[in-house]
């Protein structure tokens, strides 16, 4: 029960990560187009594309990432190898950007960030990896120590 609503509530979270994410995104892209200055030489509408291009691309990692923390909480099972990868990947990116985030913004975005960050490592820790060789010794209970020596 709470790997399901731990895997449902990180959807909902990364899918109005997203959102706002492109929000800003598009306004600094507005911004950015509406200038008649370069910086260093920049070409503002090149610096424009760019930006909606960065919110596009991190709006569709962010709702990749929420649709495989949905569809692990609908299956009720482990995340198979790519999208822990991919979970992975976003909980790395979420801690770096929250130590950015503390120095840049302030302490409630790395509220947010952190926050986002526990779900994914909740949603990588409850869920046992899946074992990819059925044929292979059965994963022990969890909870249940293995002896490490012969």
């Amino acid at each position: 029960m709470l790997r399901r609503l731990v895997a449902g509530l990180a959807a909902i979270v990364l899918v109005a990560e997203a959102a706002v994410l492109v929000l800003v995104h598009v306004v600094l892209g507005k911004t950015t187009a509406s200038q008649s200055m370069s910086i260093a030489g920049s070409d503002p509408d090149v610096m424009s594309a760019a930006t909606y291009a960065l919110g596009a691309g991190m709006g569709a990692f962010l709702l990749l990432c929420a649709v495989l923390c949905a569809a692990a909480a609908l299956r009720d099972r482990a995340p198979g190898r790519f999208a822990r990868v991919v979970l992975v990947t976003a909980a790395v990116t979420h801690g770096l950007l929250g130590t950015l985030a503390v120095v840049v913004v302030g302490w409630a975005a790395f509220a947010a960030t952190t926050l986002i960050l526990c779900l994914l490592v909740l949603i990588l820790m409850l869920y046992p990896a899946r074992r990819e060789d059925p044929t292979g010794p059965p994963l022990p209970p969890f909870g249940e120590l293995k002896p490490t020596g012969p």
